[in-house]
């Protein structure tokens, strides 16, 4: 992961965090000093910081970050917060992992109103455990015929 960063998450996705990675920074260098953008109607403060509340119209906010001078925004988690990342076209890059399994039914990454973009693959790794982590950058619009 590339050094430095700073993370836009979900608010529950957040409040699952914030007790666990304050204590154990030593497993994933840079989570602490990062920035966590957090999308919530909520919470508006929290103890781990540095944080910044985001609540309201969150497409507009998140591009106007995106807009600033500043290191990646990652996100982990936050699925309701990605999907409207996605509707909204403010996804650049993916880090998808794919775990070889099936649990049935859940919540869909790709769900109605993700817009067509076009992705190509820059990465990819298999894990020992069978773990397909695939890089996926943003390539334009969709082109189609042909």
């Amino acid at each position: 992961m590339n050094l430095p960063f700073d993370l836009l998450l979900g608010r529950k996705t957040f409040e699952i965090w914030a007790p666990f990675w304050p204590y154990h920074a030593d497993e994933w260098p840079g989570v602490n000093t990062a920035t966590k953008y957090v999308a919530s109607n909520t919470m508006t403060s929290h103890e781990w910081q540095p944080s910044v509340f985001l609540n309201g119209d969150i497409a507009e906010k998140v591009a106007k970050i995106k807009q600033q001078p500043g290191p990646d925004l990652h996100v982990w988690g936050s699925g309701n917060l990605l999907q409207t990342l996605l509707k909204h076209d403010l996804v650049d890059t993916f880090w998808l992992m794919i775990y070889p399994i099936t649990l049935g039914g859940g919540k869909r990454l790709f769900a109605d109103g993700t817009i067509p973009a076009a992705f190509q693959v820059t990465d990819s790794q298999v894990g020992s455990s069978g773990v397909l982590v695939v890089n996926y950058e943003r390539s334009g619009a969709i082109t189609t015929g042909g």
